[in-house]
């Protein structure tokens, strides 16, 4: 028989323990909160004209001019499976850039509105380690923080924008097909 006292019975695994927080750029989407790495983050911009792409998936918004380049704008909530939203005055656009296996591409993620550059509570977040053990594998979820009590979803930009997931053939030149 296994004897175990209640503080070991009370640890968490090792993968579970949470883990130090980069500097985040939090935003929302629905009544939820989101955030990324502020390294991630190159700007955040105010709506401005999307310019639509023909034949666009439904999370491309086509492109938007950042300093006389076209940027793929995607839509967040689209990408969150969220129904549409109507921008306001608050929505935003967060110039972010993502890595794939062959290179580096600038997007701009729609956004509600961003709501500040700042620290998880603790400076800590929790992987989601657990995720497979309830048949969850959205694999595009960093972490998962609090700040001022309210948990924060940290994104893995790389894997939410990722062609296979997205169901896309790749990315080309920038712009996501």
């Amino acid at each position: 028989m296994i004897s175990m006292t209640a503080s070991s019975a009370m640890t968490q695994p090792e993968e579970a323990r949470p883990a130090e927080a980069p500097p985040v750029v939090t935003f929302a989407a629905g009544e939820m909160l989101y955030a990324l790495p502020v390294e991630r983050v190159q700007e955040i911009l105010d709506l401005r004209p999307i310019a639509p792409l023909p034949n666009a998936p439904a999370h491309l918004l086509g492109l938007c001019d950042v300093r006389g380049t076209g940027v793929p704008v995607v839509d967040l909530r689209s990408l969150l499976g969220l129904p549409p939203a109507e921008d306001t005055g608050h929505s935003r656009i967060l110039v972010t850039w993502v890595e794939s296996a062959s290179a580096r591409h600038v997007v701009g993620l729609k956004t509600e509105r961003v709501i500040e550059v700042t620290m998880l509570d603790d400076g800590r977040m929790q992987h989601m380690s657990s995720a497979d053990m309830l048949n969850w594998t959205d694999t595009a979820v960093m972490g998962i923080g609090k700040r001022n009590g309210a948990f924060v979803t940290l994104l893995d930009i790389d894997r939410l924008m990722d062609p296979s997931r997205l169901g896309l053939a790749d990315m080309r030149s920038g712009v996501l097909q």
